[in-house]
């Protein structure tokens, strides 16, 4: 049975603090000048880019949804569906969020994602390595993949970004390759849910090389889930037999 991230209680902060080998601090610049936390701007701990009031403030994410990662009321079970993805069965196994989207997620990403904010996204690959590294190991990490037009007017793939760096802390092979955006699309954030869809459909493609049997999708945010259900759908018909997904926030 695995373990699953949405239904664990909040971490310790000590926890959280804990250092993680890929981004430990131990040069002497760093112990000259010490951090400042990404959120406040106060002194930051010796491991991660935040201070010990903001890393006790972080939005938690509580019992949820394991196809979703929505939030469920605490009367539900572990491991328990939603009542839509009972109804509907999305194209992801599992959905793995390390937190809500809400402060200070809400503006640590959209710096990260769409002012070139890269200490803001080495922060939250970070924390997404401290709560995905219980889970078991796929066979490889996918990041979810800009449009080229996108990506040479943003200059970098906010989920690349995010997936380099928590492959080699958790030791998973980055795979970048294996799917493709093939069709330029709407910002998903200016469309209500069933346009999302709409505007997503055949937008993805496999790779025609030879697939894992296992992979994890890896994003910034899930709002809809409508990106991540198309991109799944393409590496299903390539032959992918598990698809799951971790992203950093959940928009509740």
């Amino acid at each position: 049975m695995s373990t699953a991230v949405n239904q664990t209680t909040p971490a310790k902060v000590d926890g959280l603090r804990r250092r993680i080998g890929f981004w430990l601090r131990n040069d002497a610049a760093a112990l000259l000048w010490p951090g400042r936390c990404l959120v406040c701007e106060e002194e930051a701990g010796e491991a991660i880019d935040l201070c010990e009031r903001c890393v006790a403030g972080l939005p938690w994410l509580g019992p949820a949804c394991l196809r979703c990662a929505m939030p469920l009321p605490f009367a539900h079970p572990p491991g328990a569906a939603c009542g839509a993805c009972q109804a509907t069965p999305p194209p992801l196994d599992q959905v793995h969020a390390a937190y809500l989207y809400a402060a200070p997620l809400d503006r640590l990403v959209p710096r990260f994602k769409f002012h070139r904010d890269l200490a803001a996204g080495r922060l939250l690959s970070q924390l997404m390595a401290e709560r995905f590294e219980p889970l078991p190991r796929p066979e490889a990490l996918v990041p979810v993949p800009l449009h080229r037009a996108r990506l040479r007017q943003r200059g970098y793939d906010q989920a690349l970004e995010l997936a380099r760096p928590l492959a080699q802390v958790l030791g998973v092979p980055l795979r970048p390759g294996l799917l493709r955006r093939v069709r330029a699309t709407a910002a998903q954030s200016e469309l209500d849910r069933e346009a999302r869809s709409r505007n997503l459909r055949d937008a993805f493609r496999a790779s025609p090389a030879a697939m894992p049997r296992r992979v994890v999708l890896v994003d910034d945010v899930m709002t809809t889930g409508a990106t991540l259900h198309a991109a799944a759908r393409a590496l299903r018909r390539a032959g992918v037999e598990r698809v799951d997904a971790w992203v950093c926030a959940r928009a509740p």
